[in-house]
């Protein structure tokens, strides 16, 4: 099997990157730019760069879905302003809903890429892998 200069096989190390997208941004990007900058095998390339689309995905799914539960709590504060009161509750916990599901649905794709990567396989996510295609 073919190995990183880590001295690790090249499948763990694809694995570990998708792993370490359940960790956060910053895990993710260190190590991504480390194969990046230090690693030659073009498929553990690929695999760096879409364990970082695929995170800053449901990122912005989350920032996105936030930002009307910050759009409600607006609204809710300029209404109390003008003594009307409304009640966004019901609102807000159909937001905390999708954000859960979003959390559980990266969650979930992140190990299953990583488990498929320790066998050097993938699984085709059409937009990501068309961005990456597209900016190689």
């Amino acid at each position: 099997m073919e190995k990183t200069k880590l001295g690790i096989t090249i499948s763990l190390f694809g694995g570990g990157l998708y792993f370490l997208g359940l960790m956060g941004i910053i895990p993710i990007v260190v190590a991504a730019g480390y194969v990046l900058l230090c690693e030659e095998n073009q498929w553990l390339r690929r695999v760096a760069v879409k364990a970082v689309a695929v995170v800053l995905f449901f990122a912005i799914v989350s920032a996105f879905v936030g930002l009307f539960s910050d759009a409600t709590l607006f609204l809710s504060n300029l209404w109390r302003v003008f003594d009307n009161l409304l009640n966004v509750s019901r609102f807000n916990a159909g937001v905390s809903v999708v954000q859960t599901v979003v959390t559980v649905l990266r969650t979930l794709c992140l190990l299953m890429l990583g488990f498929r990567a320790l066998k050097m396989r993938d699984i085709s996510i059409g937009p990501v892998d068309a961005l990456i295609d597209k900016n190689r």
